[in-house]
């Protein structure tokens, strides 16, 4: 297994300072690390961007490490890379599935809060038909995201609504938060139920409660590695039980991907959602060493 990383956006020679510290623990674990030009896939110069991956004799397999992109920007490098031998362990599919919320949200329904979404393509037309399938939440408290992210650090002005039924909040909230995506806008909206979890801290910029929650990274449907989801927060030790969780990864459609689950009051564990395991950050307190070592194991065996 190789790993591909970005380079600085400055400088192709160089990787990109936030991926430095994992760029140096898989070079020192014996992993063949490669840099790719983010800024050239994203200008459409696919030649340019894998312009530092040599052409393999036979098939590679890589798993990226680095900043999000599109499904359709993720296809264009997939593809630059294919050419060159170098095979991306997610598929374009697998990529979306991973990294799209509604994609995943069959496979974890039964434990994650009620989910209702529309594509941009949608909402060309205004928000009517969002306002009909927003009924389904009656007067309960609710969410927006787009399908990757969520504006939680503009916590009441776009994210939080505490009245589904409220409907001059809703369009409010909605505006302020496409407006405010802009063009990163990603798939289209989602709106989930807003439960409430056990909660740890504030954060102490944006007055964002933060609650007791940790990421699971999963290679091949395996577990590799738990750790807590904040930077912020001193957490207790408490590692939730994952049978469960591991057993409803088997219905993700991805061989990459990770697993937010948070706990609840009542002391119930739940899934916040999914994401695509080669874009899916680590928090700093994370341990590299183990997490490199777990996909160096998994892919030998």
């Amino acid at each position: 297994m190789k790993i591909l990383f970005c380079s600085d956006p400055l400088d192709s020679k160089v990787i990109d300072q936030e991926y430095e510290q994992e760029y140096k623990c898989a070079r020192n674990l014996g992993m063949d690390v490669h840099m790719i030009s983010l800024e050239s896939v994203l200008d459409g110069e696919l030649a340019k961007a894998v312009k530092r991956i040599p052409t393999f004799e036979t098939m590679e397999r890589f798993i990226y490490r680095g900043w999000m992109l599109k499904p359709k920007d993720y296809e264009k490098l997939y593809n630059a890379l294919q050419q060159k031998n170098a095979v991306l362990i997610n598929s374009p599919t697998e990529y979306r599935n991973g990294h799209y919320f509604p994609y995943s949200y069959e496979a974890i329904k039964k434990t994650t809060p009620q989910s209702i979404w529309l594509g941009i393509e949608e909402l060309s037309n205004g928000f009517d038909l969002l306002f009909e399938k927003i009924h389904i939440f009656q007067n309960k408290p609710i969410l927006v995201k787009d399908y990757v992210k969520s504006r939680k650090h503009e916590w009441e002005e776009a994210c939080y609504i505490p009245d589904a039924s409220d409907r001059q909040k809703v369009q409010t909230v909605l505006r302020n938060f496409i407006d405010r995506q802009g063009p990163e806008l990603n798939g289209g909206i989602v709106v989930r139920e807003f439960i409430q979890l056990e909660q740890l801290a504030n954060h102490p910029k944006s007055a964002m409660p933060l609650s007791n929650e940790y990421r699971l990274f999963f290679l091949h449907h395996k577990l590799i590695q738990c750790m807590g989801y904040w930077d912020e927060v001193v957490y207790q030790q408490e590692i939730p039980k994952l049978d469960s969780f591991i057993d409803l990864a088997k219905g993700v459609a991805s061989p990459f991907f990770t697993m937010d689950i948070a706990k609840t009051p009542n002391g119930e564990w739940t899934i916040i959602e999914i994401g695509d395991g080669q874009v899916s950050g680590l928090p700093s307190h994370a341990d590299l060493e183990q997490f490199y070592k777990s996909i160096m194991e998994l892919e030998v065996n």
